[in-house]
């Protein structure tokens, strides 16, 4: 375990065993809806990343792959609540199949911005994959069809989740202590 983390909250082998389950309940899910245009699954950088990769490997239809990258907390650990678009989608999404592969639901407040920004966009259906959902006590209604882990209101880094872009590349996804960030 990294020296500036606390307490591993989900295992490298947790984390595969639960991608593994939610690829194939989108797999199951998706099947006759794919058809032949496949799914898009949009992954929200830089954190989604690691989860978007291991997700697609485990989702047994057609598939496109895109990427957004979106800002509302910069270096800090509260969301700012000003949400920039960093970059955007190259795929048109009208029409097809959108599932959103997102790290951490936190206050949810970025994706509900994003939800609706591509919502815009007329998609046949718009979902989300998260990770991880945190328990705090205010957090936007978002309809989550597939959640990884439920996780505490701590600060959380590894397996793509980063404090200042440090810790991505933990397996494992533990708890910083708070002398890190504070």
């Amino acid at each position: 375990m990294h020296k500036d983390v606390s307490e591993i909250l989900f295992s490298e082998q947790d984390l595969a065993n639960r991608v593994r389950e939610i690829g194939a309940n989108i797999t199951a899910d998706y099947a006759e809806a794919a058809g032949e245009t496949g799914i898009v699954v949009v992954s929200i950088l830089r954190g989604g990343a690691v989860f978007a990769c291991d997700l697609i490997r485990q989702i047994d239809l057609p598939l496109e792959v895109d990427f957004m990258a979106v800002s509302s907390y910069g270096n800090e650990t509260k969301s700012s609540g000003v949400v920039r678009i960093l970059k955007d989608l190259s795929t048109d999404i009208q029409g097809r199949h959108v599932i959103i592969a997102e790290d951490i639901i936190d206050s949810g407040l970025t994706l509900r911005y994003l939800m609706e920004n591509l919502l815009s966009r007329k998609p046949a259906s718009l979902t989300v994959a998260a990770l991880l959902r945190k328990n705090t006590a205010v957090q936007a209604d978002i309809d989550c069809r597939y959640v990884g882990f439920e996780c505490p209101d701590e600060f959380i880094v590894g397996y793509g989740l980063d404090y200042a872009e440090h810790y991505r590349n933990l397996p494992y996804i533990g708890v910083l202590k708070p002398e890190i960030y504070q």
